[in-house]
């Protein structure tokens, strides 16, 4: 195609995807009238004159188009163009009405008065010193933010991360990044490496230098967290990063080992030598996960201030008073018993066999002896469940340790210890090893630690496997509760996750149980839209369960039956509010009153990885979003929104701690990578009043059947019953 030149001023633009760029403008051009145009063309803003080059081509359904490949913009001088420009929501404290009001006040030089004398735009009707201060502000970071956009845009990369880089770093931004770029893929969320390594080949980086094998390392590190190790051999960390590199040289395994012994010596990964196998990890990682078994031996070692007549309350839990005791079983009252002696105690078991229940009842002994003790859970949402079950007040681990923004920290650790006897952790399945390092840190030596938790559930989300390996390790006292209580019996939900667990399929209805359990046959997957659509009308309400109270929970977000396409099937459904104060970003459409998803730790608003909330107010002029969080609003401006997504559908892995009054569960053969009986069982339990599974027969036994999981390479266990060493 013929190359050409264009020039025009933004009129609007119709699409503008913020993950890469992709933009489709209209555009004002000389000598003509309106020309669309598409192409890759992240840092610009309606109103503003560029030249553009490329070629004419026509599309099957938008037809004559002009697809520029360059882009060269500059700031606008005519009236209209500035206030288009103000107007786009570019500048913060400015929006349409705004801009009409300066440009009108101060024309053409309104960009001059901005940048140079900003204490006349008090002279605008409704422009207060705040406004101001934040114009200013704004104005500055933009300047700021433009030039990271072109530095980027100039390597090729999508200047979407622009504003992250601006706020991590600030004026010092391209000076970092021209210094040692790889570091975006440590510091910057999102950022990956190969993204890191584009910029940094664009720099003319050598591609066998240090400093980039050094990165491709702890690359290749850091992402086996990916599948929850905390190790990788050392084999396969090689031929990790020789493919990720494309490294060809005869030199390479030289190279490799210089790298490493460069990493080794500036301390930033460990060696572990185990059955003749080297496994690598980063220092950080080995710390916790010794940290932990270091710290679990000295709680198991040091003797407990709270002291029981074991022998009497043995005796009285055995004993019924009156009918409003509560009555335990034999591995109950041994799990209580297991509580008041051991130190450290894991009581695990499935649905409807009685750990809350168990609880409850040491939760009295305790109160009647004047023991001062915390009750606490890794989310929101598993902490609320405490409550409902105990009547007593829970947290969230992070609210307990009360994480400190300004230090990245836990305020409480080994030299602010918690001030309790006896530490009671719900949901233990879902700690990882770095959290349950800042637990143990937190706990006074001569406290208990009770875990309480499911280990026939999906591992972690995190790194590490701290629920099973400290069970595998034989070293903590743990009690499995087995038997299923008469009335969870009744309760399809349950009796299908037990025999879920025991690999036998799910059935429909059982005599005398509830039916609270619907098993939908399907085997075309392009159906589920249908289903669902008969399931919000009728299934529902029949059991009076609040649509906001429902959930899909779907084993991987892509594909026809993923948690993209469902979200947005079940955002029609169910939010039907108008357009008029929506804010897209990334291809997806909020509104107010949709439930999302946080999808990162972000302690700077205190709002944790899955946890989920409704979006409470939409202003598409300050392009910000409201979400409130546990009865807390939090504000996401617009460079912030890929830390949401839609949580009408969210993964089963990310379900973990949560509960819903109705679950729906599509299981079909395009999930077959992931499909696995604990995924299935987390699943199920989830549902509180109704499940519905639907999917493909086949789909359901491959996941049945599936009970090998993926073992995480962690050595929790070796540090708790070997000696160990580190190199």
């Amino acid at each position: 195609m013929q190359q050409e030149e264009l020039t025009g001023t933004i009129d609007r633009l119709l699409y503008q995807n913020q993950e890469n760029g992709y933009t489709v403008l209209v555009l004002q051009s000389r000598g003509t009238s309106t020309v669309t145009v598409c192409g890759y063309l992240p840092s610009i803003q309606a109103g503003q004159h560029v030249t553009l080059r490329g070629a004419w081509v026509m599309h099957s359904k938008f037809g004559k188009q002009f697809e520029a490949k360059q882009c060269t913009a500059t700031l606008p001088n005519s009236i209209l163009g500035l206030k288009k420009y103000l107007g786009s929501g570019l500048i913060k404290g400015i929006g349409p009405i705004y801009a009409e009001k300066l440009v009108d006040r101060f024309g053409t030089d309104v960009l001059d008065v901005i940048e140079n004398d900003p204490a006349q735009l008090l002279r605008v009707d409704g422009i207060g010193p705040k406004r101001v201060e934040v114009i200013t502000k704004a104005w500055k970071d933009q300047k700021e933010i433009a030039a990271i956009m072109v530095f980027l845009q100039d390597k090729g990369i999508s200047s979407t991360y622009a504003t992250k880089i601006y706020k991590a770093y600030g004026q010092r931004s391209i000076e970092f990044m021209q210094e040692n770029p790889y570091r975006l893929a440590d510091e910057i969320w999102g950022v990956g490496f190969k993204t890191a390594d584009a910029i940094a080949q664009k720099m003319g980086f050598d591609t066998h230098s240090l400093k980039r094998i050094r990165a491709g390392l702890l690359f290749g590190i850091s992402s086996a967290l990916n599948g929850g190790h905390l190790y990788i051999t050392l084999p396969e960390l090689k031929t990790k990063v020789i493919e990720l590199l494309e490294l060809n040289a005869a030199d390479t395994e030289q190279l490799l080992r210089n790298a490493l012994h460069d990493l080794y010596n500036s301390e930033k990964i460990k060696l572990i030598t185990y059955q003749d196998e080297h496994f690598v990890t980063l220092t950080q990682y080995y710390f916790s996960e010794r940290g932990v078994a270091q710290k679990l031996t000295l709680l198991r070692e040091r003797p407990s201030l709270p002291c029981f007549d074991l022998k009497k309350i043995y005796d009285d839990l055995r004993i019924v008073h009156d009918e409003r005791d509560i009555v335990l079983n034999d591995d109950q009252i041994d799990g209580v018993m297991s509580c008041l002696q051991q130190k450290i105690t894991v009581i695990t078991g499935g649905p409807g066999t009685g750990k809350t229940t168990l609880i409850k009842k040491l939760l009295q002994i305790l109160d009647a002896h004047h023991i001062s003790y915390k009750l606490a859970a890794p989310t929101g949402r598993a902490a609320k469940r405490i409550i409902e079950g105990t009547g007593r007040h829970a947290l969230t681990i992070h609210r307990l340790l009360e994480f400190d923004p300004s230090t990245m920290s836990f305020t409480h650790n080994e030299s602010n210890a918690l001030r309790l006897q006896y530490l009671i952790i719900d949901e233990a399945s879902m700690i990882d090893i770095f959290l349950a390092h800042a637990i143990l840190k937190a706990v006074p030596h001569d406290a208990h630690l009770v875990f309480i938790g499911d280990v026939d559930q999906l591992p972690a989300v995190g790194a590490g496997n701290f629920l099973h390996d400290i069970i595998d390790s034989h070293t903590i006292g743990c009690k499995q509760l087995k038997q299923i209580f008469r009335q969870a019996q009744n309760s399809m939900i349950i009796v299908n996750a037990h025999r879920v667990n025991g690999g036998e399929f799910p059935v429909n209805a059982l005599p005398g149980a509830d039916k609270d359990f619907y098993f939908i046959k399907e085997e075309n997957p392009e159906n589920m839209t249908a289903h669902l659509e008969e399931i919000y009308r009728r299934l529902l309400p029949r059991f009076g369960i609040p649509a906001d109270q429902s959930i899909a929970l779907v084993p991987m977000n892509r594909g026809v039956v993923g948690t993209v396409k469902i979200n947005h099937d079940l955002q029609h459904m169910l939010n039907q509010n108008s357009s008029e104060h929506n804010l897209t970003y990334a291809g997806t459409v909020y509104k107010v009153g949709d439930r999302v998803m946080q999808l990162r730790n972000n302690y700077d608003k205190n709002v944790f990885n899955g946890d989920i909330g409704v979006i409470e107010q939409v202003d598409p002029e300050e392009k910000v979003l409201t979400i409130v969080f546990n009865d807390s609003s939090v504000v996401y401006e617009y460079s912030e929104l890929d830390e949401i997504s839609l949580a009408y559908a969210i993964s089963i892995h990310k379900s973990q701690g949560s509960e819903f009054s109705a679950a729906i569960i599509p299981i079909f053969m395009q999930h077959f990578t992931l499909l696995q009986r604990n995924l299935l069982y987390t699943a199920i339990t989830r549902a509180k009043k109704l499940c519905i599974l639907i999917g493909q027969p086949k789909a359901i036994g491959m996941a049945i059947n599936n009970n090998r999981g993926l073992k995480r390479t962690t050595f929790l266990k070796e540090f708790l019953t070997t000696d160990l060493q580190c190199r």
